[in-house]
């Protein structure tokens, strides 16, 4: 068992959900455009980030929706993937956790959120919220699958393609869902949040592991090559 990987999959979670749900919850929430672009930019980075601090050792997915997109690419073993997932949530409980400590020991009572927990919108439904979670989720893994090919990929600017893209589906998605398109960003606020934020849990597990694995499906599919015949 290769812990080093898991170990940098729990860490680069961990401070995925420590920044990007932090500065939805100490900056007020995303109610007006300076808030969306503030979390927008918090996970973005912290993807950038973390890629180039654990890239080399782990792939640094720090996503279910990454990992089961390159599971189903071909690209890493079963057994692994499923160890991946595994940490990533542990490190994304750990952030939350970390977030709640904050919230909890301070002297200020009312966040606009507590936890930074995905919800459907009220000015959205169940189906709009699968459908954008599912889309994005999509973009962002084909971009992943795109950036980091062993042969038509660009592995020096791997981490900053990826975390520009997470801060762009923020951008459009956070009305709509808060953006999750990672489950185990949705399950560490959630279980801290409770209610609502548990009870909406499904969709932000299996809509974003649909988008991941439409997204390997599409890029196996255009970037196929047929061996060249002597």
């Amino acid at each position: 068992m290769n812990l080093k990987k898991y170990i940098s999959e729990m860490i680069g979670t961990m401070v995925l959900v420590l920044m990007g749900c932090g500065s939805a919850v100490f900056n007020g929430g995303v109610g007006t455009t300076a808030q969306v672009l503030t979390v927008a930019f918090a996970f973005g980075l912290s993807v950038v980030a973390m890629a180039y601090a654990i890239g080399n050792i782990s792939g640094c997915h720090i996503n279910p929706a990454i990992t089961f997109g390159v599971l189903l690419s071909g690209r890493m073993k079963g057994s692994e993937a499923g160890m991946y997932i595994l940490f990533q949530v542990i490190g994304a409980i750990i952030g939350s956790a970390i977030i709640y400590l904050l919230v909890s020991t301070g002297t200020q009572t009312e966040f606009a959120t507590q936890t930074g927990a995905n919800a459907v919108a009220p000015t959205s439904s169940i189906t709009m919220a699968f459908i954008a979670e599912l889309v994005f989720t999509f973009i962002f893994v084909l971009v992943v699958l795109g950036v980091t090919d062993n042969v038509k990929g660009n592995s020096s600017l791997a981490g900053l393609a990826i975390g520009l893209t997470l801060v762009l589906v923020h951008i459009v998605c956070i009305p709509i869902t808060g953006t999750s398109v990672n489950p185990a960003r949705s399950i560490g606020p959630a279980l801290f949040e409770g209610g609502v934020a548990l009870q909406q849990l499904w969709i932000f597990i299996l809509a974003p592991l649909a988008g991941g694995a439409l997204a390997a499906g599409i890029w196996k599919l255009i970037s196929f090559q047929k061996a060249e015949t002597k």
